[in-house]
């Protein structure tokens, strides 16, 4: 499983012109679940998402977690995460996960950062959107729950 964690001031994900998502200072979250990703996977990207000291402290250290600043969460979903692009000019997405088992994989991200009282606003699976960010920093992290970066 792989994650982009933005740390903004303000995101939104918005569908066919309709605002589904909105959040203030916190992370917008794309998450990208493999072939063969476990509930396990979903715990370990939760935990890191959560844990991750990015926020500013007293003396302008990135040493405070979200759940330290209060901050909120936008939870995207996005298989491209997963594309291999080493060969060739278009990228294959063979690593992905199928639909059904993505989004319920995807869930259990947000349900783990739920259950640490952060408050999680979502994207609609397997649907194009607009996602406006505005970082702050910039702050990017990328994770993979089997650790290849």
């Amino acid at each position: 499983m792989r994650a982009v964690i933005q740390k903004v001031n303000q995101s939104s994900v918005t569908v066919a012109g309709e605002v589904k998502g909105q959040i203030g200072p916190g992370f917008m979250v794309l998450i990208g679940v493999e072939t063969g990703d476990t509930e396990k996977d979903a715990q370990y990207i939760a935990d890191k998402i959560t844990g991750l000291r990015v926020f500013e402290d007293e003396d302008d250290k990135l040493n405070l977690s979200i759940e330290d600043v209060g901050g909120e969460i936008l939870a995207v979903s996005q298989f491209t995460l997963l594309a291999d692009a080493r060969k060739g000019r278009r990228p294959g997405f063979s690593k992905a996960a199928r639909p059904e088992e993505a989004n319920e994989l995807y869930q259990s991200v947000i349900r783990h950062i739920r259950e640490k009282g952060i408050h999680v606003e979502e994207g609609v699976f397997q649907t194009h959107m607009v996602v406006h960010i505005e970082n702050d920093g910039p702050v990017t992290i990328l994770l993979d729950s089997h650790k290849l970066f």
